[in-house]
């Protein structure tokens, strides 16, 4: 087959254990001074099956036929035409496309504006001696009343709750009260107001006990870049254990098969009725509360003193999966290290997660199944200063990593292989919560076929239009003329963008899936007329394709139908193809049953 596109041919790396029903560990130990990414995840972007690096192939299913092209048919991707890309490619300047990312915060060299004093950089800190004084005074602020005392320390991070207990015993009862402390805990826990701080005797020591792994459930949506497929995880706290607890999500479609449109006999429209769950078999992330009494009698296998630890093991029970994992927080990159290491081509600089995505933070690594060949320049080692935190104001709240590995042998003469490392990273929740301009925004599960079922970042940029206060209705304007406006105005509109967050062998995570460049009245094509889709807006599109590993990636006609605002359809004009796309609930998941 003739090279076009790139002039890289990347592949996955084969197995050589297959240890679990979606885990599989790779056979290359990693070197300790090199920050690879990897992870156990599953082959399909459904996260369903069993997991394999060999790669996942599109295995024809005879209840799915093509109006067009058979795209399950690797030769037929060349037989397609392509469109110019050049509006799909990520562009370091366009930060219209990249609103969160760092290259526009003159402040990068933190990971994040943190109220973190210099007094408060590891959890062994003390910072009382900044209190110390040879003329010691009462201070004004004891004459409050106690509600007013209370509801200044409201404003204090839980760091800065610390020190002020060490001040006197009047603000030490203050600052450790249940009240302060209850309102940290449930800050980190959307959607899932626990009532007690069980297993805990306060909530201030249920706060201790999983300090500093709260942003975990706070962020609560991951997704990581393990191989090509990626997987994503959904991270809870259960009440009923005191456990932060993260599982796999996954899709499986109801109903295979296809039908033809009536519009056109010759296009053919996939059924796609997708049930998105957890994996609850198999826990990702498991940390399991420390009580203070258990700390203090030497009980538990945690350290007994509170120091800063980078890395942190985990008890998973997983049952039959033979691996120790560790659980590591991550160090973003600052400014000048990500621009040096960021490119345009795949694997873009094996910078996680990749540009398309926006993100405040971003790491390097190597995932495990992604390598170039032996003479690529692109390739860079990393050294663990670049990737790994010493204190607390270099950890990032946004990304974190997991090793894995096996032991042969006694413990202290057992052999250490098939180590991994795989890295997620989170969303910031404007880019995935819809508004009324921008309906589209959010977590979505597509239909790819032979694949399986994938999960997407539906993304609508802000528009750098000066748009100046919100639409207001006219005074002789009926009801129905200003939504009719409303939807022209503001709704129909900008740029959307499909990015894989679970990907596959072909197109993987990371990826734009489709594009539209407008949906407004440049990229009009019609109102849909006929069922299934009577009234729909249609618009144009470009569909994402290549060949197996990523290699000859191009952009193809497709057409994207705006059925409502949770359910979206493309069709692969080539392929003579219809496929579905639904709005996922990631809140459902939050709270366990």
């Amino acid at each position: 087959m003739a090279e076009e596109g790139r002039g890289r041919i990347w592949h996955t790396e084969s197995a050589t254990n297959n240890l679990s029903d979606n885990s599989s560990s790779g056979a290359e130990t990693t070197r300790d001074d090199e920050a690879n990414g990897s992870g156990s995840g599953s082959g399909s972007g459904s996260g369903l099956g069993t997991a394999s690096k060999t790669g996942t192939i599109n295995v024809h299913n005879p209840a799915v036929s093509y109006g067009g092209i058979d795209p399950e048919i690797e030769e037929n991707v060349l037989l397609v035409k392509s469109v110019p890309a050049h509006d799909a490619r990520w562009d370091a300047r366009d930060r219209r496309r990249n609103q969160l990312d760092p290259d526009s915060d003159d402040e990068l060299d933190l990971p994040s504006k943190r109220r973190i004093t210099s007094t408060s950089t590891s959890r062994d800190s003390s910072p009382a001696k900044s209190f110390s004084s040879s003329h010691p005074e009462k201070t004004p602020l004891l004459d409050l009343p106690s509600e007013l005392i209370d509801a200044i320390l409201s404003w204090l991070t839980p760091l800065e709750l610390n020190v002020v207990s060490l001040v006197c015993r009047v603000l030490r009862n203050h600052a450790n009260s249940d009240s302060q402390w209850k309102r940290h805990v449930l800050s980190n826990l959307p959607n899932n107001r626990i009532t007690t701080p069980y297993p805990c005797k306060s909530w201030r020591e249920l706060y201790i006990s999983h300090d500093p792994y709260w942003f975990l459930t706070k962020q609560k949506l991951w997704f990581s870049d393990h191989e090509l497929t990626g997987q994503m995880i959904v991270i809870r706290y259960d009440e009923r254990r005191g456990c932060i607890e993260g599982y796999q999500l996954v899709s499986t479609r109801t109903r295979e098969g296809s039908e033809p449109w009536i519009a056109d006999q010759n296009v053919h429209i996939h059924h796609f009725e997708p049930v998105v769950k957890l994996h609850l078999d198999k826990p990702i992330i498991q940390l399991n509360v420390d009580s203070l009494e258990n700390l203090a009698r030497g009980k538990s296998p945690s350290p007994p003193l509170r120091h800063f630890y980078s890395e942190q093991p985990m008890r998973l029970n997983n049952g039959t999966d033979p691996r120790f994992t560790n659980f590591i927080l991550a160090k973003p990159l600052n400014k000048q290290a990500l621009l040096g290491r960021m490119t345009n081509e795949f694997p873009h600089g094996y910078v996680w997660p990749p540009p398309a995505i926006p993100a405040r933070h971003r790491v390097t690594g190597r995932p495990a199944g992604v390598h170039p060949l032996a003479t690529s320049l692109d390739y860079t080692k990393s050294t663990s200063g670049m990737w790994q935190p010493q204190n607390r104001s270099e950890a990032s709240d946004q990304i974190f990593r997991i090793r894995q590995w096996m032991e042969m042998g006694p413990p202290t003469l057992g052999v250490h292989f098939a180590e991994e490392i795989v890295t997620y990273s989170t969303l910031d929740p404007v880019l995935y919560t819809p508004t009324a301009e921008k309906p589209w925004r959010g977590i979505w599960v597509g239909d790819y076929s032979g694949h399986g079922c994938e999960f997407l970042l539906i993304h609508q940029p802000d528009d750098d239009d000066g748009e100046s206060g919100p639409l207001t209705q006219l005074e002789n304007e009926t009801e129905p003329e200003f939504k009719e406006r409303f939807l022209h105005e503001r709704v129909y509109r900008g740029r959307l963008e499909a990015i894989k967050l679970t990907g596959d062998t072909n197109v993987p995570r990371g990826e734009y899936t489709f594009v539209a460049d407008d949906l407004g009245e440049e990229g009009f094509i019609k109102t849909a007329h006929g069922p299934p889709f009577e009234g729909s807006r249609v618009v144009k599109s470009k569909g994402h394709i290549a060949h197996m590993g990523f290699y000859n990636d191009r952009y193809i006609e497709s057409q994207l139908l705006l059925l409502s605002h949770n359910r979206l359809a493309q069709y692969w004009v080539g392929f003579g193809h219809i496929s579905f796309f639904e709005r996922v609930d990631i809140d459902q998941f939050l709270v366990p049953k």
